[in-house]
C-alpha cells in the first residue's frame, strides 16, 4: 500500500498551489482591480517619497523620522511581496504559484510583519524618551542606539520567517491545493495540510503571542507613562503638542496590531474565508497606503520639508529655463 501511494504523494508535494485571488467571481472585478492597482501605486509613491524626504532633508535627521523611514521601507517591501503577483494573476488568468515561490512569499511577509511589530515598539520607546526624558534623550537615542534597535527589528523578523516558513512548507498537502487567500498566508496554507498539525498550531500560537506580547508591553508601558505625564502638564499647549506627537503612531499601532490579533490569535471558530481575506487585504494593502499619509499629512515637519523641496525644485527649474 505504501509503494502505491508514494508516487501520488510526491506528485502532490511538487504540484503548484492555486491562489483564489482577492476578487473571486464578483461582477465588479474590474473596478476592484483598478482600485487595488491605484492603492498599490499610492503606497509605492507615498512610502518611497517619505524615505527619500527623510534621507535628503536635514531637519528630518532625527531618531523619530529615521524609524518612520524604516517603517516606510517595510511597508514598501510588504506590499510589493504580495500585491503584484495577485494583480498579474488577475490579468493573465494564471493564479498558480509554485511551492518555492509560495515559500519565498511567505518568508518575506512573515519577516516584514515580525520586523514591523518590533519597530513599532521601538518607535513607542523613542516617543517615551523624547517626552518623558527630554534631557537624557540625546544619550538614550543616539545614532548607535537607533541603528542597534533597527537592526534588532530586522533580525527578529528574519528569525520569525526562518522558523515558521520551512516547517509550514514541509507539511504534506494532499487535499485541495487551492489557497483561500490572494497570497501564501500561513493560516490559509495550514488548512490544506492533511497531517495532524495541532502541535504546530499550538507552537505557532505561542510564537505569535510572544511576537505580539513583547511589543504590546513595550508600547503600552511607554504610552501609559506618556499619558500620565501629559495629564500632569499645566499648559494646555504642551499637552496638545505632546498628544499630537504620539497620536499618529498610536493610530498605526491600533490598525496593524488589530489586524494581526484577528488573524493569528483568534480561534479557528471565529474565522471564515471572506472576512479573513478582507482582513488580509487591510493589513497588506490598506495599511501601507495609510501609514505615509498618517505620518505626512498630520506632521508639520514632513509637510514643511516637502514644501521646501518642491519650492527649491521649482526655483531650480526656473533658473534652468532662463539659462536655456
Amino acid at each position: 500500500m505504501y509503494s502505491e501511494n508514494q508516487p501520488s504523494q510526491n506528485q502532490t508535494l511538487n504540484a503548484d498551489f492555486m491562489l483564489v485571488g482577492l476578487f473571486g467571481e464578483t461582477k465588479h472585478a474590474l473596478l476592484l482591480y483598478t482600485v487595488t492597482f491605484i492603492f498599490f501605486l499610492i503606497a509605492l509613491a507615498g512610502n518611497a517619497l517619505l524615505i527619500i524626504l527623510v534621507y535628503l532633508e536635514p531637519r528630518l535627521h532625527t531618531p523619530m523620522y529615521f524609524f518612520i523611514s524604516q517603517l516606510s521601507l517595510m511597508d514598501l517591501m510588504y506590499i510589493s511581496v504580495t500585491v503584484p503577483k495577485m494583480l498579474l494573476g488577475q490579468v493573465t488568468g494564471d493564479h498558480t504559484i509554485s511551492p518555492s515561490g509560495c515559500g519565498i512569499q511567505m518568508f518575506f511577509y512573515l519577516m516584514l510583519a515580525g520586523a514591523e511589530f518590533f519597530l513599532l515598539s521601538a518607535m513607542a520607546y523613542d516617543r517615551y524618551a523624547a517626552i518623558c526624558r527630554p534631557l537624557h534623550y540625546p544619550l538614550l537615542m543616539n545614532q548607535r542606539v537607533c541603528d542597534c534597535l533597527v537592526s534588532g527589528c530586522w533580525f527578529l523578523g528574519m528569525v520569525d520567517g526562518l522558523l515558521l516558513t520551512p516547517i509550514i512548507m514541509s507539511f504534506p498537502f494532499c487535499h485541495s491545493r487551492k489557497i483561500l487567500s490572494f497570497f501564501c498566508e500561513a493560516p490559509a496554507l495550514m488548512k490544506l495540510s492533511c497531517s495532524d498539525i495541532s502541535l504546530y498550531k499550538m507552537v505557532m500560537y505561542l510564537c505569535c503571542v510572544l511576537m505580539l506580547l513583547i511589543p504590546t508591553v513595550v508600547i503600552s508601558s511607554s504610552y501609559a507613562l506618556i499619558l500620565h505625564l501629559i495629564h500632569r502638564m499645566s499648559s494646555s499647549e504642551s499637552r496638545r503638542k505632546a498628544f499630537a506627537t504620539c497620536s499618529s503612531h498610536m493610530t498605526v499601532v491600533l490598525l496593524f496590531f488589530g489586524a494581526a490579533i484577528y488573524t493569528y490569535m483568534l480561534p479557528d471558530s471565529y474565522h471564515t474565508a471572506e472576512p479573513d481575506m478582507m482582513v488580509s487585504a487591510f493589513y497588506t494593502i490598506i495599511t501601507p497606503v495609510l501609514n505615509p499619509l498618517i505620518y505626512s499629512l498630520r506632521n508639520k515637519d514632513v509637510t514643511g520639508a516637502l514644501r521646501s523641496r518642491m519650492q527649491s525644485g521649482l526655483s531650480l527649474s526656473k533658473v534652468v529655463k532662463k539659462k536655456a
